[in-house]
């Protein structure tokens, strides 16, 4: 897969000279076609986060995950030998699912020695082996052996878990994410043990919801009942842009400036903001975590805000300048459907403040993703009218282009691939 360099200074789209500066067509959001070639171009064949390791704490932790596109469960693991591990969710026997609590279509977690299924009886260990059978004599000529759970490739990055369904990988993990998004190793990941999740099922493709996180052009108008009303009017006059966008492979980042909040005049502050002392930025007071990635705020912005790493296709890793992070989760349900999730990442508290600076930063997160995603349900009903099928982008949703031009690669790359010859 090709890669871009680093571009100069001046307009970013110019620099990538294959997207172009032509309108755009969201076909790929509004077709079910496209989705059908999408799930077995892309979510069959590339890297797909499912988690993190801190999910899976001692031997026998697991949890499952649905996965519509790839229209699968699987089941993650961490074995005796603490290595993480992941199967597809399915007995050998009859094709039960194999691990699920009371609604099978919903994800589950816990700690076992083993998993058992819930029809037969049949026991597999943490490595998938297929340990016992019920009545075993009944069966003809059965070798264990050859009934283990179907294992899914699996790999560890900085704590993230990644999994791929392709029989055997075109690449490592490490070589799929690239030197874009291994400059962060050494961010202290590992560290931020309070998490705070949200979860939503959205009716608009995946990708259209990619797109509002992908720009700051939208957050001077869209997010403006957020501020004062005298700062909202001149941000939205003057505008706002990103000072870095960076593309590398099929990955995207944009890198911003910030605020800091407690030097900000009270009249612009929230009073919540005060007695807390957080906000969307997170809590004032910032721990020392030590230095930093050289892969973290490229633009050198002081006070630098948040760096955005959009991971091909469906995993947003976005780090705050405060000393925390957030991930966010693209997961296609249909060609315009898809679940949503968002957690947030803080180091442990350290005093009771501190932890209800955390909660006030989680739930200001959660009022602007639900004012970003109040705009695609009416986005994907008007596209799906294709009343206008061709959109202009300026030079800010650079990485707009990026995402919908690299999802057709991966799917004229399955085409030319499975062509039938005659």
């Amino acid at each position: 897969m090709p890669r871009f360099p680093k571009p100069p200074a001046g307009s970013w789209t110019e620099h990538y000279p294959d997207l172009g500066t032509d309108p755009v067509s969201y076909e790929d959001s509004i077709s079910p076609e496209v989705y059908e070639l999408e799930r077995a171009a892309i979510f069959t064949r590339a890297w797909l986060n499912v988690g993190r390791i801190e999910s899976l704490p001692r031997t026998g932790s697991y949890f499952t995950k649905e996965l519509a596109a790839a229209n699968t469960s699987i089941i993650v693991v961490r074995t005796r030998g603490g290595a993480i591990k992941a199967h597809h969710n399915i007995c050998r026997h009859r094709g039960n699912k194999l691990v699920w609590d009371d609604d099978p279509r919903a994800e589950s977690s816990g700690t076992c020695r083993q998993f058992t299924c819930k029809y037969h009886a049949w026991r597999y260990n943490l490595d998938g082996a297929l340990t016992h059978v019920q009545q075993e004599s009944e069966f003809f000529d059965l070798d264990k052996e050859r009934y283990g759970l179907v294992s899914v490739h699996c790999e560890v990055w900085e704590g993230f878990i990644f999994v791929n369904f392709a029989q055997e990988p075109e690449q490592s993990l490490r070589e799929f994410l690239g030197p874009m998004v291994t400059g962060l190793e050494g961010y202290p990941f590992e560290r931020m043990t309070s998490s705070f999740k949200y979860r939503s099922e959205v009716k608009a493709n995946w990708k259209l919801y990619m797109d509002a996180f992908q720009e700051f052009y939208h957050a001077p108008v869209l997010h403006a009942n957020q501020s004062p009303a005298q700062y909202s009017k001149a941000a939205a006059e003057a505008g706002f842009e990103a000072p870095h966008y960076r593309i590398d492979g099929p990955h995207r980042m944009v890198s911003t400036s910030g605020v800091r909040a407690w030097e900000m005049s009270p009249e612009m502050r929230k009073p919540i903001e005060d007695i807390c002392q957080s906000g969307l930025f997170g809590p004032w007071d910032k721990q020392d975590l030590g230095p930093m990635p050289p892969g973290l705020n490229p633009a050198k912005c002081d006070p630098w805000g948040l760096d955005s790493f959009q991971l091909f296709p469906n995993f947003t890793i976005l780090v705050w300048g405060q000393g925390w992070y957030l991930t966010y989760h693209y997961w296609p349900t249909s060609y315009n459907t898809h679940v949503f999730e968002g957690t947030l990442y803080f180091p442990a508290p350290r005093s009771a403040r501190e932890r209800v600076g955390q909660e006030l930063a989680a739930a200001s997160f959660k009022e602007f993703g639900l004012q970003d995603a109040n705009t695609l349900e009416a986005t994907q009903s008007m596209i799906e009218s294709r009343a206008v099928d061709r959109f202009v982008l300026n030079d800010q949703e650079v990485l707009l282009r990026h995402l919908h031009r690299e999802t057709a690669h991966w799917i004229a790359r399955h085409e030319r691939e499975n062509a039938v010859t005659p």
